[in-house]
């Protein structure tokens, strides 16, 4: 594994989080997600058909399905990325509409596939860019606390540029800055995907160990089902823009509902 382990002994993540102003507020523990008949449309391509979705507080809820059947759409309503054509959209008991989507988008941790750290800014600075954000005085703090957790010590890989790093160091640096703030809510959207097979499996498996250490309710899609059963408390799977069941893993595998989610399981090698 590179660097050092994610599940760093003796170690924990200072979770403080400042209220908003608000009306109503953006939940300060980690809330339960809803959304209610959600439909969303790309001009004649319905990528969300009326999805009805009910995530408790603090559970982990991996998304799974083919290309184009609405994960990435679904995650990102959750942080206003993409604005619903019907149904509603709950982070608590407030509905996203709502929100002022910059704040929300503050207040939610969101990795891509990619990372997305601004390559001109180096490790510990891009770490720190959330907490900024939200004014907080302790944002190197938090950013340097962040780095020791995820294996990339601040003291050893801070001042490095992104260009500088791995692409698994850099999706561990991109979760160090998704959770430097200690958001309520973490969305992941392909985390792993961009990295060879044993480089994804070793972060996949550091990342599991810390879920006991983050206080979060978290949405992760994927293609890959074992990395859903490895990581989640539930799973939902995706066919052309609707539900065909929500289950935990070990559900899924004796009482598969359709002959699609049947059928997936055989072909990803997880059936029962």
């Amino acid at each position: 594994m590179e660097g050092s382990s994610l599940d760093s002994p003796g170690f924990s993540l200072p979770i403080r989080r400042r209220s908003l102003n608000r009306s109503p507020p953006i939940p300060s523990s980690p809330p339960g997600l809803r959304t209610e008949g959600v439909v969303k449309r790309f001009g004649a391509t319905t990528a969300l058909a009326g999805v009805a979705l009910d995530i408790p507080a603090g559970s982990w809820l991996a998304l799974v399905g083919e290309s184009g059947s609405g994960k990435s759409t679904l995650l990102r309503t959750f942080n206003a990325m993409v604005t619903p054509d019907g149904g509603r959209v709950f982070v608590g008991d407030a509905d996203v509409a709502t929100l002022d989507p910059i704040q929300l988008r503050r207040h939610t941790g969101y990795v891509q596939q990619e990372g997305g750290l601004l390559p001109h800014w180096t490790i510990l600075r891009n770490t720190t860019l959330v907490p900024r954000l939200l004014g907080r005085s302790d944002s190197e703090h938090l950013a340097r606390a962040a780095l020791d957790l995820v294996g990339l010590p601040a003291a050893q890989f801070g001042g490095r540029w992104p260009a500088e790093l791995s692409g698994g160091q850099r999706q561990r640096a991109a979760i160090a800055r998704a959770i430097a703030a200690g958001p309520p809510v973490l969305l992941m959207d392909e985390p792993f995907g961009a990295l060879d097979a044993i480089t994804r499996a070793e972060l996949r498996r550091a990342f599991a160990g810390l879920r006991d250490r983050l206080e979060m309710t978290l949405v992760l899609v994927t293609h890959d089902l074992a990395e859903a059963f490895d990581l989640a408390d539930r799973v939902a799977v995706l066919r052309a823009g609707r539900l065909e069941q929500v289950a935990s893993p070990s559900e899924l595998r004796t009482a598969p509902a359709t002959p699609y989610v049947r059928e997936l399981l055989k072909t990803a090698g997880v059936d029962a």
